[in-house]
């Protein structure tokens, strides 16, 4: 069984600008905008609304422990950074983090960096790494005819992930905006857990690369 669809953020800030003056201009606010939808739509819909700016209500908070509704919001929210962050449309979230480990936040840091991360020791380096250090492709997922591949950057270095099986490409879908960890094939999931591509949330797991949609440049670079 997946995770509830309907939880996360109930609504976000948009705005049709990156930059913080031109937002101010008349016209340039769009308002709040509710999200209804399934939650693998409400990128693409915030896009064609013009959205290139959008700030989430609320922090995202991954210290829910065992609780399945405050993990499901958690994984939700988390969702529509990443899918917005394969847009590159500038995000503005707020991130709770567990104080330990101290390099949690490198598993996210592909995501667009937060304004600030709570409960985390070293809180502003880890910060400052993450502004410093994060472009768009750093760590993408892509399905070609009859594979996935994963290009991971997080750690420095690229590292490759590719698979011919179905049923990875399968549990890739069935991860992508959380599943209970005992719905999907334990052997694939220790596979994915093994290259930090999925990331633990109370009893959901969710899958933490995403599928770009604006290369940075040409796909066979990146």
């Amino acid at each position: 069984m997946s995770a509830p669809s309907t939880l996360g953020p109930p609504a976000v800030l948009a705005w049709r600008d990156y930059d913080a003056a031109a937002c101010e201009l008349p016209g340039m606010f769009l308002g709040e905008v509710a999200l209804t939808g399934p939650p693998q739509g409400e990128s693409d819909r915030l896009w064609r609304l013009g959205a290139r700016r959008v700030r989430l209500p609320a922090v995202v908070d991954l210290t829910a422990g065992a609780d399945p509704e405050r993990a499901a919001e958690a994984v939700a929210a988390l969702s529509l950074v990443r899918d917005l962050t394969a847009r590159a449309v500038l995000v503005e979230w707020d991130l709770r983090l567990a104080a330990a480990p101290a390099d949690a936040w490198q598993v996210l840091s592909h995501l667009q960096p937060p304004r600030r991360i709570e409960g985390l020791a070293g809180a502003g380096e880890a910060l400052r790494g993450w502004r410093q250090g994060h472009y768009l492709c750093k760590c993408l997922w892509r399905k070609g005819p009859g594979f996935v591949q994963i290009r991971d950057r997080r750690w420095g270095e690229l590292r490759r992930f590719t698979a011919d099986e179905p049923h990875y490409a399968e549990t890739i879908e069935r991860l992508a905006y959380g599943a209970p960890a005992g719905s999907v094939p334990a052997a694939v999931l220790d596979d994915f857990r093994g290259e930090r591509l999925v990331l633990d949330v109370g009893p959901l797991a969710w899958w933490l690369p995403y599928r770009i949609s604006r290369w940075l440049q040409e796909s066979m670079t990146i």
